[in-house]
Protein backbone atom coordinates (compact mmCIF):
# COMPACT_ATOMS: atom_id res chain seq x y z
CA UNK A 1 0.00 0.00 0.00
CA UNK A 2 1.40 3.46 -0.72
CA UNK A 3 -0.30 6.59 0.81
CA UNK A 4 0.49 10.24 -0.44
CA UNK A 5 -0.81 13.15 1.15
CA UNK A 6 -0.55 16.61 -1.06
CA UNK A 7 0.98 18.98 1.70
CA UNK A 8 -0.59 21.80 -0.71
CA UNK A 9 -3.90 20.62 -0.49
CA UNK A 10 -4.24 19.47 3.46
CA UNK A 11 -5.92 22.25 5.30
CA UNK A 12 -5.26 20.60 9.00
CA UNK A 13 -8.53 19.04 9.82
CA UNK A 14 -7.47 16.38 11.36
CA UNK A 15 -9.69 14.31 10.52
CA UNK A 16 -7.54 11.30 8.87
CA UNK A 17 -5.47 11.20 12.57
CA UNK A 18 -9.28 10.76 14.26
CA UNK A 19 -10.10 7.97 11.97
CA UNK A 20 -6.68 6.09 11.80
CA UNK A 21 -4.38 7.52 14.72
CA UNK A 22 -1.69 4.80 14.36
CA UNK A 23 -0.92 5.74 11.31
CA UNK A 24 -1.63 9.47 10.43
CA UNK A 25 -0.31 12.69 13.13
CA UNK A 26 0.05 16.23 12.23
CA UNK A 27 3.16 18.25 12.12
CA UNK A 28 3.99 21.40 13.78
CA UNK A 29 1.95 23.07 11.31
CA UNK A 30 -1.01 21.26 11.87
CA UNK A 31 -1.37 19.25 8.45
CA UNK A 32 -1.53 15.96 8.03
CA UNK A 33 1.87 13.58 7.93
CA UNK A 34 2.66 9.57 8.34
CA UNK A 35 4.17 8.33 11.32
CA UNK A 36 7.30 7.10 10.96
CA UNK A 37 7.36 3.47 9.96
CA UNK A 38 4.10 4.19 9.36
CA UNK A 39 4.54 5.11 5.52
CA UNK A 40 2.81 1.66 4.02
CA UNK A 41 -0.19 1.90 6.53
CA UNK A 42 0.85 -1.15 8.36
CA UNK A 43 -1.79 -3.02 7.42
CA UNK A 44 -4.11 -1.11 9.28
CA UNK A 45 -7.77 -1.17 7.46
CA UNK A 46 -8.55 2.51 8.66
CA UNK A 47 -6.49 3.54 5.81
CA UNK A 48 -9.00 3.61 3.09
CA UNK A 49 -11.53 5.46 5.70
CA UNK A 50 -8.90 7.84 6.69
CA UNK A 51 -8.60 8.90 3.31
CA UNK A 52 -12.34 9.24 2.56
CA UNK A 53 -12.70 11.07 5.49
CA UNK A 54 -10.49 14.01 4.35
CA UNK A 55 -12.78 17.34 3.46
CA UNK A 56 -10.68 18.42 0.57
CA UNK A 57 -9.34 14.72 -0.64
CA UNK A 58 -5.99 15.71 0.38
CA UNK A 59 -4.92 11.21 0.49
CA UNK A 60 -4.73 9.58 -1.94
CA UNK A 61 -4.04 5.31 -0.98
CA UNK A 62 -2.93 3.03 -4.17
CA UNK A 63 -1.99 -0.61 -3.61
CA UNK A 64 2.02 -1.02 -4.38
CA UNK A 65 2.69 -4.21 -7.07
CA UNK A 66 5.38 -5.92 -6.56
Amino acid sequence: MHIDIDKDVCIGAGQCALVAPDVFTQDDDGLSTLLPGREDGAGTPMVREAARACPVSAITVSETVS
